[in-house]
């Protein structure tokens, strides 16, 4: 049929569906989703801070250091001495583990802030924020 199109039919000939390139799929999804009437969960509503898990690393600080709560974005300068008093809170709490590896969220340039907790040592990494991924290009498996 196409390029971008690829009927799919049964052994007797009755079509059962259609395979569509990504190119073509990401012009269409708009409208397919509005026809089917679907909505769209490429966009999901944002998790909740996992408070639980920062929580049992506070009880199970083992560190030579205080618990620390500070966090700065070194993208666009953004900081706080508590990230949890907050409000509007400057930073999200994404992810926390008993390793001591403790993630944050921007809020104001969406950078991604990485406290890695050592036995001595804090390091801190910075990762600026990248826009979604390319929808036009098509996994490889």
């Amino acid at each position: 049929m196409s390029d971008h199109i690829t009927e799919l039919y049964d052994k007797e000939g009755t079509l059962i569906g259609a395979l569509i390139s990504g190119p073509a799929w990401t012009q269409a999804r708009p409208a397919v989703l509005a026809a089917l009437g679907l909505r769209d969960v490429a966009k999901p509503a944002p998790r909740r801070e996992p408070l639980a898990d920062w929580e049992t690393l506070t009880q199970y600080w083992d560190f030579a250091y205080p618990v620390d709560t500070d966090v700065h974005c070194e993208h666009c300068g953004n900081t706080t001495d508590d990230w949890r008093a907050d409000e509007p809170r400057k930073f999200r709490l994404t992810s926390a583990n008993l390793a001591g590896l403790v993630s944050f969220l921007c809020a104001n340039c969406q950078a991604k802030v990485v406290k890695k907790h050592f036995k001595d040592q804090i390091k801190t990494e910075c990762t600026p924020f990248t826009p979604d991924k390319d929808r036009t290009k098509e996994g490889r498996y």
